[in-house]
């Protein structure tokens, strides 16, 4: 059997065993390990799978996945997002579509101390929506606003997604944090655009003014002070040199949970499952880095990425071309699968291809700059249909309101995202400049 026809034949065994309702983990498992038996029999599979097996899980780096992780969930059951909307509210409250355009501020802050999108956009609606509802903004908006603002979960550093990348490509994960804050403010600032000009081109979306929510006032001011003071010491600890990314997400946990403990909105019950939700999500993360790597093995022997690497230089498409092209592969992909299966499957294979293309940068800018546009991308997966998990996460909550309309809501923001993407796809130095500055 030739490589190629192996590499295919590993693609349907996945998607037939994801048809079926297979983990992910386990269907890029099953398949890696079916193209690598095939290759070298069950001995070399048995060699390779012990071997990596703990070279992965060994990994010092690996550690800073599950304290990110809890430092996001200390703050959802610590009540910090209730006082970051309502401080957002206070600021909006004179504009039109106002408490929309606080969901976003909040889901950015709240995004700068979790690190996950469904988390962000979870804990934000529990708080939010009904605020939206009682106020008068229509289901579409309400929803849409708050799965769009979601995303902002994974592209305001930290992200897990981007330690991920940083991990699987051996890049400078302080270095990915810094190219990611900018592009996470313009997609902030786009979303706020989005709803400025959608309430005044569509009638009835929400109302004119906000005239009962309070104003920011000193009590408001110091309720979030301590998220300040944690985004502060997490990322000037990084940047100034005081710790590594990993004990910043140590110090993050520890600060996060004394803010949740000041708060007395942390119970017993609450602490606990922090602990529980961290070990269920980092390991789901740990077994698709497993399967994962797998696959990416059975793959390499195939010597599929020669063989792409040498069709796509036969194209003679320019450089920015080719990653346009990888970029909408991405989009296409993001509507069978989640975000970190999607990067832990596609960045063994694509790495290399983009490293060896000359962009007129140094290696190191185009592996930080290649992982940002990645990011960008992902996000299209959390919204567009027919997956869009931040969709149905959000309008799981919103009873009233059909999943068509969900959809409808966020289609405004999905231009957004598109223009934003463009932006930096043909304008590296937006994220890369803040790297040079800060590293």
């Amino acid at each position: 059997m030739s490589g190629l026809l192996l590499v295919a034949m590993m693609f349907v065994v996945m998607l037939v065993l994801m048809a079926v309702r297979i983990p992910i983990a386990a269907a890029m498992f099953f398949a890696g390990a079916y193209g690598y038996v095939m290759q070298t029999g069950w001995a070399g599979f048995s060699n390779y799978l012990n071997a990596q097996a703990f070279a992965r899980f060994a990994s010092y780096d690996l550690s800073v996945i599950p304290l990110f992780i809890l430092m996001g969930n200390f703050a959802t059951q610590g009540g910090i997002s209730r006082a970051l909307f309502s401080f957002a509210a206070g600021i909006t409250r004179r504009f039109k579509g106002g408490m929309a355009m606080a969901a976003v501020l909040a889901s950015a802050a709240f995004g700068a101390i979790c690190g996950s999108s469904v988390a962000t956009a979870a804990t934000i609606t529990g708080v939010a929506l009904p605020e939206l509802r009682r106020h008068g903004y229509s289901g579409r908006l309400a929803t849409g606003t708050l799965a769009a603002a979601g995303t902002l979960g994974i592209l305001i550093p930290p992200s897990v997604p981007l330690v991920i990348y940083a991990i699987l490509t051996e890049q400078n994960i302080a270095k990915l944090f810094a190219a990611a804050m900018i592009p996470g403010l313009i997609a902030t600032l786009g979303y706020l655009v989005v709803i400025a000009i959608y309430v005044r081109m569509v009638p009835g979306q929400a109302p004119e003014i906000d005239d009962d929510v309070p104003g920011v006032n000193a009590a408001s001011v110091l309720s979030v002070a301590p998220i300040l003071s944690i985004f502060l010491i997490v990322f000037g600890g990084i940047y100034g040199g005081f710790f590594t990314p990993t004990e910043g997400a140590g110090v993050g946990a520890a600060a996060t949970l004394i803010s949740a403990l000041l708060r007395r909105e942390l119970s017993w019950r609450g602490f606990k499952e922090c602990f529980y939700a961290t070990a269920e999500s980092s390991g789901m993360i740990f077994l698709i880095f497993l399967g994962a790597d797998v696959m990416s093995g059975a793959l390499a022997l195939s010597g599929a990425t020669t063989h792409l690497s040498a069709f796509v230089n036969s194209l003679g498409w320019p450089p920015y071309a080719i990653v346009a092209a990888i970029l909408v592969f991405y989009v296409v992909l993001g509507a069978v699968m989640d975000e970190l299966s999607m990067i832990l499957l596609t960045i063994p294979i694509f790495f290399p291809l983009i490293i060896g293309l000359d962009f007129g940068m140094p290696r190191e800018s185009v592996a930080i700059w290649f992982g940002v546009m990645v990011l960008m991308v992902v996000e299209f997966g959390l919204l567009a249909p027919p997956v869009g998990l931040n969709v149905y996460v959000v309008n799981g909550m919103a009873k009233d309101v059909s999943i068509a309309e969900s959809y409808r809501g966020v289609m405004p923001f999905l231009v957004s995202d598109t223009i934003r993407t463009l932006l930096l796809l043909f304008f590296p130095g937006i994220c890369l400049w803040l790297v040079g500055v800060l590293t």
